[in-house]
């Protein structure tokens, strides 16, 4: 909204600020995190007197995790509010790829919200339909993904059929064009990125690190992306328009600095589906927007990790009635053997920042 300031820039020349997208992205993780700051605490209040219970506690989970029943979720309402608060201040609001990652964010915020708002007043851990779920979730993703798609088509950056093909780290020239099944593939990577990040989210602390982290790797991403001569430099595709994506990352990191603050152990609130799955489908936009689907499987390996424990926990217990894992997702195996919450924390953080240079650097390596 403010870049419009840009404009009486010929009047008063440090309205020039305004035109740099690492001036807006700056002011836009500043702004998010004052927003999650200052609103904070009246949001925890007011989700405590509403909740009463809290969110449930998972009967099979581990025993320490029953001391903090009673605390309140649906966090990522703080969280969304400071996303989409900075991002209309200091984002191009015309920009395609703006707009189709704030669809996302608030979408499936919206459906999050919804499952979380069943959980609590079922006292239950069982929300929403899953595949009701999953079926709206690519609704919204594949729209925003469609949008996308024809905006680098309109481009001709790289051919015709650049806005529908799939881009391969370490190659310069190969690329993969699915034509109109690229939406089903970008819906795809957008629905499993925010369902990844909603499985990690299970201790204080442990998602919304590794979302910051993710954050900022796509941040640097989106606007080499977005710029023709480091794209040339790099040999990476240049995607015209997505440099903007790096200001509404930086508001995501600005919340996600201000939420940590009030989720810190011992949390005062929990993001819930809420946060998660709108922070996961807001990574996962714009890893398709940049055409750097492939490596948001690096950077956000964490994710992955987290989603394949599930799936083989679930697929084997099924075959076998045996268990590969003490329990699923991974992070409360390592809980059942004896981990401490914070140790499991810290260490996944620490895997996150490992995969996230390890993705960077394939920027590089064509």
């Amino acid at each position: 909204m403010l870049i419009w300031l840009v404009e009486l820039s010929d009047h008063l020349k440090f309205l020039n600020l305004f035109r740099y997208i690492t001036f807006r992205t700056g002011a836009s993780l500043f702004t998010s995190a004052l927003i999650v700051f200052l609103f904070g605490p009246a949001i925890i209040k007011s989700l405590r007197i509403r909740q009463g219970k809290g969110q449930p506690i998972r009967a099979d989970g581990p025993q320490t995790h029953f001391k903090k029943a009673g605390t309140p979720t649906m966090g990522g309402l703080m969280i969304l509010a400071g996303i989409v608060g900075a991002s209309l201040l200091w984002a191009d609001l015309s920009n395609v790829y703006v707009v189709a990652t704030l669809l996302v964010t608030l979408g499936f915020g919206a459906i999050g919200f919804y499952d979380d708002y069943l959980k609590v007043t079922k006292q239950s851990d069982k929300g929403f339909s899953g595949k009701a779920r999953l079926g709206i979730e690519f609704i919204i993703a594949g729209i925003a993904v469609y949008f996308m798609m024809r905006t680098a088509l309109a481009s001709g950056t790289a051919g015709s059929t650049f806005g529908s093909s799939v881009a391969f780290p370490f190659f310069k020239d190969f690329m993969l064009d699915l034509g109109i099944m690229f939406v089903v593939f970008g819906g795809f990577v957008i629905v499993s990125a925010g369902n990844a990040v909603n499985l990690t989210d299970g201790l204080d602390g442990l998602a919304i690190v590794p979302v910051m982290i993710a954050a900022a790797s796509f941040g640097v991403i989106a606007y080499l992306a977005g710029n023709a001569v480091f794209a040339n430099y790099l040999q990476i595709n240049f995607v015209p328009g997505t440099g903007e994506l790096a200001v509404v990352l930086g508001a995501v990191i600005g919340a996600g600095l201000g939420f940590l603050w009030f989720n810190a152990p011992p949390a005062a609130i929990f993001m819930g589906d809420t946060g998660s799955l709108a922070l996961g489908g807001t990574i996962g936009t714009v890893a398709v927007a940049t055409k750097h689907e492939i490596v948001m499987a690096i950077i956000g390996g964490l994710f992955v990790a987290e989603t394949l424990s599930v799936i083989i926990q679930v697929g084997f217990f099924k075959m076998t009635g045996r268990r590969v894992f003490l329990m699923a997702p991974i992070h409360h195996h390592f809980e059942k053997k004896g981990w401490t919450e914070s140790q499991v924390v810290i260490r996944f953080w620490i895997v996150a920042v490992g995969l996230a240079l390890l993705g960077l650097s394939t920027l590089k390596l064509r």
